[in-house]
């Protein structure tokens, strides 16, 4: 039974090491692999990878709108983040379903952080930031997001009424006026630069997440500690998001549990080596 990761690029990603740590735990025949697909070829690639007998896949950068649009039939959370991560192979067809936004939020409350009532500044536009955006509103949040790119976060706003829209240029002014911070940009993942923001007008209750987890902690992350602000790092979405594919591909619903965070931080931390 196989199944994979598809971005560009894609060797930053635990998911590999994560559905191998389950496939050992369960005993299943299986394997789980990275897929570099450049854009452009991911629709041929998919179709490749369904009639080479693959289940299913999930989906990151920058593919998670073309899997929207390539696939036959769209749960209703992918429907209504507007994006895919998650894609399931069987002969009706090709199914996507979003669980990035549910596993932000599972993770947000196993950290102590309930978004319900609370007002989030959201930073990105892209898929991520699109399917978090929508599980915290589901959640009861008031969130407003900003982008470096104004427009793309207008349209976000268009599709998920009640979606407030700040600056780029106010984020700071905004955190004034905030509860909770997420940055759903690839700003501070290892190779990119750092996200430029300044803490110093974060309410001192405020958490700080971060949907980035190669590093573990991200510049973001360390300087909201170093400000005695909660944080919620991005290992913890990665590793709730993660059941609902490997149930649909492997037949075996996994358990999230502090063994596995261990397995999967293991090469996260300063010093240890980057893989996929």
């Amino acid at each position: 039974m196989l199944a994979g990761i598809a971005g560009w690029p894609v060797s930053h990603s635990r998911s590999p090491r994560l559905h191998g740590f389950w496939l050992r735990r369960y005993g299943i025949d299986g394997a789980y692999v990275p897929l570099p697909i450049k854009p452009g070829d991911f629709a041929t690639a998919v179709h490749g990878l369904r009639a080479a007998g693959f289940r299913g896949m999930n989906v990151t950068q920058p593919h998670k709108l073309a899997a929207f649009e390539v696939c036959t039939s769209v749960h209703p959370s992918a429907r209504r983040a507007g994006v895919v991560n998650t894609v399931v192979f069987s002969d009706d067809g090709i199914l996507g379903i979003n669980t990035d936004g549910s596993g932000f939020v599972a993770h947000l409350r196993a950290s102590g952080v309930e978004p319900s009532g609370k007002p989030v500044l959201l930073l990105g536009a892209g898929g991520g930031a699109r399917a978090v955006a929508a599980a915290l509103q589901d959640a009861g949040a008031t969130v407003s997001v900003a982008n470096r790119s104004r427009e793309r976060a207008e349209a976000l706003a268009r599709d998920l009424p009640g979606l407030g829209v700040v600056d780029w240029e106010a984020r700071n002014a905004a955190l004034a006026d905030s509860a909770v911070l997420v940055n759903a940009t690839s700003l501070g993942m290892k190779g990119n630069p750092p996200l430029e923001i300044d803490l110093a007008r974060a309410p001192d209750g405020m958490a700080v997440a971060d949907i980035v987890y190669v590093p573990l902690e991200t510049p973001l992350l360390a300087a909201a500690r170093q400000r005695g602000l909660r944080t919620v790092d991005g290992l913890g979405m990665l590793l709730h998001q993660a059941g609902v594919g490997f149930k649909a591909w492997f037949g075996v619903a996994p358990e999230v549990d502090e063994e596995l965070r261990r397995f999967v931080a293991g090469d996260l931390m300063p010093g240890a080596p980057s893989r996929g």
